[in-house]
């Protein structure tokens, strides 16, 4: 994908797949907001260069059923609280009164859609889903770094259907991983934690040729050892 300092967004509807996946507590509040901040300089440039921004995400793990706690609602009062502006907000991601919101959206306005994981068609990287989610944009940004590697549609399909471009997060992210793998300094100590140790076997063992120590923590250590995929 190209950059995203390389288009004219001027009047486009620009659909944006972010990482909005924030930890919550118990009554649905964000209790860290790093993955949101972490977005807005893409979101920015894209209000500032006169965009019609759309927003998508998935949170949680709803499988494919509406779940009122997984609502992006206290991702919208957090965005329209560091933007300085309402951020609009749709009930779902797809159907006639989304396309009815994105079609009466102004330059520098931004819209969030409702939890993608609401559909199951989304996990299921169902083309007819991303097809969809494609007909409400012109243009489609990618700034889910950390999820890029799941084959969901927003991920896989939308790009196919729409000219696809990397947001500024995502360069960002691209940027720091390359620096690491290329020319490490040293010494070097890579804390890796989180789950599913299936995604980031390769990654651990690509980095342990580089590191010099590796600190295994989260539910992944305890894969680690009772799976033994990873080679230590």
């Amino acid at each position: 994908m190209k950059n995203l300092k390389t288009l004219n967004v001027k009047e486009n509807r620009i659909l944006v797949r972010c990482d909005f996946n924030v930890p919550l507590d118990s009554k649905g509040n964000i209790l860290d907001d790093f993955r949101i901040i972490e977005t807005l300089p893409t979101i920015k440039y894209l209000i500032n260069n006169n965009a019609k921004t759309i927003l998508i995400s998935h949170l949680g793990n709803p499988d494919g059923k509406v779940v009122d706690f997984l609502r992006l609602n206290k991702v919208q009062e957090k965005l329209s609280k560091l933007l300085g502006f309402v951020v609009k907000k749709a009930e779902d991601c797809i159907g006639p009164e989304v396309t009815a919101l994105v079609d009466g959206l102004k330059s520098r306005e931004v819209l969030l859609l409702e939890n993608l994981r609401f559909h199951k068609e989304e996990i299921e990287n169902d083309p007819e889903f991303a097809k969809e989610l494609s007909k409400l944009a012109d243009i489609y940004i990618n700034d889910a770094f950390a999820v890029s590697h799941r084959t969901h549609a927003s991920i896989v399909w939308v790009p196919k259907y729409l000219p696809g471009f990397l947001g500024l997060l995502f360069e960002k992210e691209i940027f720091s991983l390359n620096k690491i793998l290329e020319n490490p300094k040293k010494p070097m100590i890579a804390i890796i934690g989180g789950k599913k140790v299936e995604t980031k076997t390769k990654f651990i063992n690509k980095i342990s040729k580089l590191a010099d120590f590796i600190i295994i923590s989260g539910l992944i250590k305890k894969e680690v050892f009772d799976k033994k995929k990873v080679k230590y």
